[in-house]
């Protein structure tokens, strides 16, 4: 069983972003592994393995519009099932 089950990916468009800060809060303020935050200020990449990617999707919500989200669940795909 992993510990964290579901492989979020999103990226977001808006104005004034800032890949370190949105690391750090992350980092800060929700329990995952894997993340990876890269773009530059007006678009983000997002890669983050959580139990609740929820909270991940309506803290990205608040910094911009999103698309291109992917949630997956992991331990279906180690099961040879869909994500």
């Amino acid at each position: 069983m992993l510990e964290f089950k579901f492989d979020t990916q999103l990226l977001i468009a808006g104005k004034n972003l800032d890949e370190d800060k949105i690391n750090d809060y992350i980092s800060e303020n929700f329990e995952g592994d894997c993340l990876l935050v890269v773009g530059d200020s007006d678009l983000i990449k997002l890669h983050f393995h959580t139990n609740k990617p929820w909270e991940i999707l309506a803290y990205c919500a608040s910094l911009g519009e999103l698309y291109d989200v992917v949630v997956e669940n992991m331990e279906r795909q180690s099961a040879g099932l869909k994500g």
